[in-house]
């Protein structure tokens, strides 16, 4: 279909459009105004909802397992334990401290989330015992000895952390 303008000569005036339809019909608050895109995303997330719902169960199967927890702080408390036994002048002490940070980093956002761990006696052991290890890290630096007191305190939350672990706590 050719245009309007192709067609008449160009010596003679464009036409102007009309001025836009407005709607003399007020919306109140009771009728939200959809637009089609808003009603479109409606009927997509409904039909989602109804088309999922027989395959993903309704309580999370993604929580994670007691064996997995375990083994998890177990491996935690070790590197905890490497990291701080280090010797200040150790050429892998600056990359054992990135690495404890980047796994307890990993570590407290994988299981702070789990409602059922916050309770157990060996979540919040070992969660204070990193608190404690990467605050004095970022404090002082990677090669900063840890205070004799500060150790003994750690030392000690790891054991019995381990000790609850092996409990089951």
């Amino acid at each position: 279909m050719a245009s309007p303008t192709l067609i008449t000569p160009t010596t003679s005036t464009p036409k102007t459009l009309l001025p836009p339809i407005r709607s003399k019909l007020t919306i109140t608050a009771s009728a939200p105004a959809t637009t089609p895109l808003q009603s479109r995303r409606m009927f997509v997330s409904l039909a989602a909802g109804i088309v999922l719902s027989p395959i993903l169960p309704a309580s999370p199967t993604w929580a994670v397992s007691d064996d997995e927890y375990v083994k998890d702080a177990g491996e935690v408390i070790n590197k905890i334990r490497n990291t701080i036994s280090k010797d200040r002048n150790d050429p892998d002490v600056a990359d054992a401290v990135a690495q404890l940070r980047e796994t307890s980093n990993s570590w407290v956002a994988k299981y702070r989330k789990e409602k059922a761990l916050l309770g157990r006696s060996s979540f919040r052991d070992i969660y204070s015992a990193l608190n404690a290890v990467s605050g004095h890290y970022i404090s002082f630096g990677p090669t900063a000895p840890i205070p004799a007191k500060r150790k003994v305190r750690i030392l000690e939350e790891m054991e019995t952390a381990e000790k609850a672990l092996q409990r089951g706590r």
